[in-house]
């Protein structure tokens, strides 16, 4: 009898902030090749803490807006951006470019 493949969703494996945020950090790296990668790994990460209506609830951001915000094409105002981050758990940071060598 053959095996039942099981669908791979992400959100099962982001349990903690450091798994989230090893995740988003992959995505940012990534996402000079594949723009919009980041918010589409920045929306798994809500799904992964709380769900669009809470993060609703918690930022003050239509849900609308932020499904919007936080899609493949979406285009955030860096206040958002911020906001979401931290109502996740998680802070935005800046560090010095590694240089290939």
């Amino acid at each position: 009898m053959p095996k039942r493949s099981v669908p791979y969703d992400v959100v099962d494996y982001l349990k903690t902030p450091e798994d989230i945020a090893g995740y988003l950090n992959a995505a940012m790296e990534e996402d000079r090749e594949e723009p919009g990668l980041f918010l589409d790994a920045l929306g798994d990460a809500v799904r992964a803490v709380k769900g669009m209506s809470e993060l609703s609830r918690d930022t003050g951001i239509t849900r609308e807006a932020l499904h919007k915000a936080l899609s493949h094409k979406g285009n955030p105002k860096i206040g958002n951006l911020f906001s979401v981050l931290h109502s996740v758990g998680l802070e935005f940071s800046v560090r010095p470019l590694r240089h290939k060598g």
